[in-house]
């Protein structure tokens, strides 16, 4: 079993494929990049995709809210972290930071409610203990975890 990760951090690389209209990254991309670290942390949990699968339960999204700070260009190295700031039995909060690694303040912040369902059925299932155990809950805001980890 995998010990928990409070808080979990990941590096992006801005590529091409990121890169909107107007020369920034799309904001289709940071709905992506939180899928993606949320995926990530839980697997660093010790909750792979193929443990879900097992288990026939897994989440779904009920809302993204993502608000913009600056903009990240072509070549930036971003950092992304996510971390879980609250959770009811079939349900969850998480929240994500993403600031220019080279130290130019935050980017963005965001945080998606989830939904643990049965996969079967689609409907909302009690979490597993075994499941809430494996995620510390940190209540913290996305700029105080920016502040802390930049610190």
């Amino acid at each position: 079993m995998a010990a928990s990760v409070e808080i979990y951090t990941q590096q992006i690389t801005v590529g091409q494929q990121d890169i909107d209209m107007q020369q920034r990254v799309s904001n289709v991309r940071y709905v992506a990049w939180m899928q993606d670290v949320a995926v990530a942390h839980s697997a660093a949990c010790g909750w792979s995709m193929e443990r879900y699968d097992a288990l026939r339960q897994g989440w779904v999204v009920r809302q993204h809210t993502i608000t913009y700070k600056r903009p990240a260009v072509l070549g930036d190295v971003i950092i992304a972290a996510t971390w879980i700031a609250a959770s009811a039995p079939r349900r969850s909060l998480r929240r994500y930071a993403f600031w220019n690694a080279a130290g130019k303040g935050l980017l963005a912040e965001a945080e998606t409610q989830w939904v643990f369902i049965d996969m079967e059925s689609g409907k909302p299932v009690a979490v597993p203990q075994s499941l809430t155990e494996s995620f510390p809950i940190v209540a913290e805001e996305a700029m105080a975890v920016f502040r802390r980890l930049t610190a």
